[in-house]
């Protein structure tokens, strides 16, 4: 019996394959948007997929500001953030951010879906999303992909 075939191969910095994606976020709902959006930055979807190595791709989301919210939580769902002084803790709803920066919505969901350590803040680094359906990416050339 040969051994040599069982070996698991580990990706690592220099092995990983990393391509650029464009994902638009039209008409999407917000959750299941983010679920998919943070499964391809992890890496999840590829073959040779390491818990513990970046290996997963760039993703760039457009239209940000028509992604779609389910029931009442466009005014119901509370985002809640500190400004580190006494008193300063500060409430938006998804209103209130669609009209402002509508980006931090997708934002926020996806980071919320990645892992809580180092590999998870380095990943989200990974991320870029655009209020409209123009992107500064043309150079990188990604594939577009649809849920």
């Amino acid at each position: 019996m040969n051994t040599l075939s069982y070996k698991t191969i580990s990706a690592n910095k220099e092995t990983v394959q990393k391509e650029w994606i464009v994902v638009d976020a039209q008409g999407e709902v917000l959750g299941r948007l983010a679920s998919q959006i943070a499964r391809l930055i992890r890496g999840k979807h590829k073959t040779n997929f390491t818990p513990h190595v970046d290996c997963g791709d760039n993703v760039i989301v457009i239209n940000a500001d028509k992604v779609r919210l389910t029931g009442s939580k466009l005014t119901d769902k509370v985002y809640v953030r500190h400004t580190g002084y006494p008193g300063g803790q500060r409430f938006a709803t998804p209103r209130l951010l669609l009209e402002k920066h509508p980006e931090r919505i997708i934002e926020h969901a996806v980071k919320g879906m990645l892992p809580k350590n180092r590999l998870g803040r380095r990943l989200y680094t990974n991320l870029y999303v655009y209020a409209g359906d123009q992107h500064p990416h043309e150079a990188q050339q990604p594939k577009a992909v649809k849920f």
